[in-house]
């Protein structure tokens, strides 16, 4: 059962008296100067609450130095006990501003403020979800852990729900139960994972008390002894074991107490056994040095003690899957009574503690969080070594590692939504629903109308404003503006984007490829899904879409689908770059009859270039390109041999070799992609030189293609200019 002592007085009423008789109880642990300071916050606590009670009918001044007391026997310094005492003074509106700080210090002032928007929050949003809703109530242990500046305010939080816990006799049966609930799921975790076990289990107890009052009282009666004895048994064992150790050796720190009600009813419940085979009612752990003196410790307790068969896990030997190291046995000890001893060096005793075999996070399966945890770790760090007098050590540092990483912020229906610090009320949106942050046009954050770039913190409300037909803006994306830090919330306009512009490609593609089936008088309706594979598509629908974005051209499309969709064959006159051609087709040489005329190969001219003609010994007048380098070299006696020529009329689907340049970043699909822009603009290419530099990891190539004019070369350069990895692309010339 529960046992409770305290240095305050309880009886009906509270005078000055009272406040006297606890700050005198302090004397030993608290200096004059301190115990002056609490006095002062206590007449002014009583001088603001006056006779005001509590739902259990307790004095609010008498419950709040009861939660100082608490704090006082975990040995907390004098500004927790103070912020405790005045809880609640801050919020009268005829208390000026900044009057707390002036009259005990910052630090104080600090730890009310806190503790005044923390129980704000979970006495209005803390019964939300309840038990049904674990997820709720992490979020809300997440959410205690995260708006303190100073982890002694957690404590003190702990702290109220345990003596609110000590008199919740007083409430409505249906109150009781529900604050009970609040308390297994919210404050004892807090305290576990704070590490202040005596608050933990006291917690646990109470809350079976009412939760679950016949189980309660059964294994309360099972335990026939009542605790101070059992807690005398721990010391007997604890005596012994340290004067069986002293002769070999083995220098070991040993500590022990009972297991409380709510860990053997909840250990009865998960194995589905009784009482009787529970053994671990009772148990000790030792610390040593070396791994050799743990199996030397282990020597000492079977040779004092019978081990129980099957209760034998050697975890050094066979550490668990998160690293765990111990070793557990249960023997029948002292009396006759089970006992469970555990064992481990002191560094596997940190890692347990500290590491990612921490045990808080065993007990409670929760997902794990590297920030969470890292602060979890620092608040137990500062316990440590506040309880060794040097909490100074880390107290700078202590103020970066509080620093939380995530905001927990309400819906208006009280559910908790974790976010990343900075986070906007349009992160919020998307966190609730893909088209609630579609549809947003406004924020409210705790009535107030706020801009969507408004960073929230923990402990805000916020209630998002829709419009019915509303879209997203592609500003929200871009991160100079500020409305979105979270990716899940970017990812989600940008598929909203997608989605819409994948329509629109999707129609103006089904309608290209109509066009071209029409033109080519094919009823036939092609099967896309057939060939998207080909293209690295999914579905034929996305074969549409490219055609609609214009990466492939329906002919290339049709083209792949086979025989049946293949567009004819073009006649085409194609001019080789040696054949002659006649005065009147292409090239008109002034002042000259009849003359085999052909295209240099070092400029390859195409009409309507400005072009000059050179007369050749025996082999006719060469064409160049006005501007061709071998022409601007030419020496005296060589240019007296250029004449003027022009281009003659051009016979249709006359073709002209041109040699084009390319280098690009050397990836996979470069080939692909270039045969693409060649086909989409219907051309032949009829030379391919290619050349890979490992080095530098980029591609050379050089493509002869025929084509008509310039214009349409123009095209191609800049079409083959815009692909992913093209670094340069010129004609040769």
């Amino acid at each position: 059962m529960v046992s409770v002592t305290s240095h305050v007085p309880v009886r009906e009423g509270f005078e000055q008296q009272d406040l006297e008789a606890w700050l005198a109880a302090l004397k030993p642990a608290y200096s004059k100067a301190e115990r002056k300071m609490l006095g002062e916050a206590g007449r002014l606590a009583l001088a603001h609450h006056g006779e005001q009670r509590l739902a259990s009918g307790e004095i609010r001044i008498r419950h709040a130095l009861s939660v100082a007391d608490i704090l006082a026997k975990l040995r907390m310094d004098a500004d927790t006990l103070a912020a405790a005492i005045l809880v609640g003074v801050g919020e009268d509106p005829e208390f000026a501003a900044g009057e707390l700080e002036r009259l005990f210090g910052a630090s104080v002032a600090h730890m009310v403020q806190d503790l005044a928007q923390i129980q704000k929050l979970t006495r209005e949003r803390g019964g939300v979800g309840g038990k049904d809703d674990p997820k709720h109530a992490e979020n809300l242990r997440r959410l205690i852990l995260g708006i303190p500046r100073d982890v002694r305010v957690v404590l003190i939080v702990v702290a109220d729900q345990l003596h609110r816990m000590r008199y919740a006799k007083g409430l409505d049966e249906a109150v009781r139960v529900a604050v009970a609930q609040q308390t297994k799921d919210l404050y004892a975790p807090l305290a576990n994972r704070l590490g202040i076990a005596q608050i933990k289990w006291e917690l646990e107890d109470l809350a079976l008390r009412y939760l679950e009052p016949e189980s309660y009282k059964r294994i309360a009666k099972l335990l026939a002894g009542r605790r101070q004895e059992r807690e005398g048994f721990i010391g007997e064992v604890i005596e012994l074991l340290q004067r069986n150790f002293a002769p070999i050796g083995v220098r070991a720190e040993i500590s022990g107490r009972p297991k409380h009600i709510n860990s053997i009813w909840r250990k009865m419940e998960r194995k589905g056994v009784g009482f009787e085979q529970i053994f671990d009612v009772l148990a000790v752990r030792v610390l040593v040095d070396e791994i050799a003196d743990c199996y030397a410790a282990l020597g000492v307790v079977h040779g004092l003690w019978k081990p129980i068969p099957g209760e034998f896990d050697d975890y050094i030997a066979n550490p668990k899957l998160n690293m765990y190291q111990s070793i557990h046995t249960a023997v029948v000890g002292p009396e006759g009574k089970p006992l469970e001893i555990q064992i481990r060096t002191r560094d596997m005793h940190q890692h347990a503690e500290f590491g990612v075999a921490a045990h808080w996070r065993y007990k409670e399966s929760t997902k794990h969080d590297a920030d969470f945890d890292r602060r979890i770790v620092w608040m137990r760090h500062w316990l440590e070594l506040k309880d060794e007098g040097g909490e100074a050590c880390v107290s700078d540092r202590l103020g970066a590692e509080m620093e939380p990483a995530l905001v927990y912020v309400f819906t208006p229906q009280g559910k908790v939504i974790e976010l990343p610090r900075g986070a906007t009320p349009l992160d919020f949106a998307y966190a609730i629903h893909s088209e609630v942050g579609n549809r947003c046009r406004g924020a409210k954050v705790d009535g107030r109308i706020v801009p969507l770039t408004h960073q929230l913190s923990s402990g805000e409300s916020v209630e998002i404003l829709t419009a019915k037909n509303g879209e997203p803006s592609r500003d929200w994306v871009n991160p100079q503006h500020g409305y979105l830090v979270t990716a899940r919330a970017r990812n989600r306009v940008r598929q909203w984007f997608k989605r819409q512009d994948f329509d629109r490609h999707l129609s103006a593609g089904r309608a290209c490829l109509d066009r071209e089936l029409n033109r080519l008088g094919i009823e036939q309706k092609p099967e896309l899904d057939r060939i998207a594979g080909h293209y690295n598509f999914r579905k034929g629908e996305d074969v549409l879409a490219a055609i609609g974005r214009g990466d492939l051209s329906a002919l290339q499309v049709l083209g792949a689908l086979g025989e049946g969709f293949r567009p004819p064959p073009k006649p085409r006159n194609r001019q080789a770059p040696d054949k002659p051609l006649s005065r009147g087709g292409n090239v008109i040489v002034q002042g000259v009859g009849d003359v085999l005329t052909h295209m240099a190969h070092c400029c390859k001219p195409v009409p309507p270039e400005p072009i000059v003609g050179f007369i050749t010994r025996g082999r006719g007048v060469t064409v160049h390109r006005r501007h061709c380098a071998n022409v601007l070299r030419m020496d005296g006696e060589a240019r007296a041999r250029l004449v003027e020529v022009s281009w003659g009329d051009q016979p249709p689907e006359t073709a002209y070799p041109v040699d084009i340049l390319v280098r690009a970043e050397d990836r996979k699909g470069l080939l692909r992609d270039l045969s693409s822009v060649f086909t989409n603009e219907d051309l032949d290419v009829i030379g391919v030189q290619t050349l890979s530099d490992r080095k530098t990891e980029t591609a050379s190539m050089r493509f002869t293609v025929e084509i008509n004019d310039v214009g349409q070369l123009d095209r191609l350069l800049t079409k083959v200019g815009q692909l992913p990895g093209v670094l340069k692309v010129v004609r040769q010339s």
